[in-house]
């Protein structure tokens, strides 16, 4: 097999893995606080030999989220929030402490703010949010700070990576900062809002019509080598 079919080879799964990228976004239009993904592609180049072509391949194992903000969008929701600027809400998860930008938190039993699937909401301390049962109004104020009838309970820690290239994507809506965090001094905390996918459906779709196009020449090149190699083969065998 020569250097322009591995190539080739090697492109088509990245095609592939851009595709499955691309796909993910488009069904996450709609999911709260989702964060689109990208791959990047790299070349490798191998000497073969003093005499020898080069052996080029090329990968797209790196992965790559879009941190541009999503829209906000009003709910009105007591217990939801949104961020505005850099920086994460703070979760409790059973696999440890996770960053996410979805605010959509409900009281559970225990009075603690939670997610969707039971995470709780810490504070800048690491500590669980709790809500008095017995509180009337909750108000947020821009820098995280819960008050219950107008008495201060505690302030929801907004934070970002203490290094941004150790964020590690769990999925579209948690990351892990593996290298820890600080807090987010520039975040704004709003109320009754909840901040949207940044999903920007028209270049998501013009980008699977242009990877989907890409990834047709690729397959119409090998074809054309198979049978071009199959000639040569039938030809020197007469």
């Amino acid at each position: 097999m020569d250097n322009a079919t591995y190539a080739t080879l090697t492109r088509q799964s990245g095609l592939m893995r851009e595709m499955q990228a691309v796909a993910n976004n488009i069904a996450n239009l709609s999911t709260t606080g989702f964060r689109k993904e990208g791959v990047i592609f790299a070349e490798h180049i191998r000497a073969l030999g003093r005499t020898d072509e080069s052996l080029s391949m090329a990968s797209a194992d790196v992965r790559v989220t879009n941190e541009q903000q999503g829209s906000l969008s009003p709910t009105n929701g007591s217990f939801d929030f949104a961020i505005e600027g850099e920086g994460f809400f703070l979760i409790d998860t059973p696999d440890g402490q996770r960053l996410s930008r979805a605010g959509a938190f409900t009281p559970n039993p225990e009075g603690e703010l939670v997610t969707p699937e039971g995470y709780r909401l810490l504070d800048g301390g690491g500590s669980p949010i709790f809500i008095p049962p017995d509180a009337k109004a909750i108000s947020v104020s821009s820098d995280g700070t819960v008050s219950a009838d107008g008495r201060p309970l505690t302030q929801i820690g907004a934070v970002r990576p203490a290094d941004p290239l150790d964020l590690a994507r769990e999925n579209g809506v948690r990351f892990e900062a593996k290298g820890g965090v600080v807090p987010a001094e520039d975040a704004r905390i709003i109320q009754g809002f909840l901040e949207g996918s940044n999903v920007n459906p028209v270049i998501e779709v013009a980008r699977m019509i242009e990877v989907q196009r890409a990834y047709e020449l690729g397959q119409s090149f090998l074809e054309k080598e198979d049978e071009r190699i199959r000639g040569v083969l039938q030809t020197l065998g007469r």
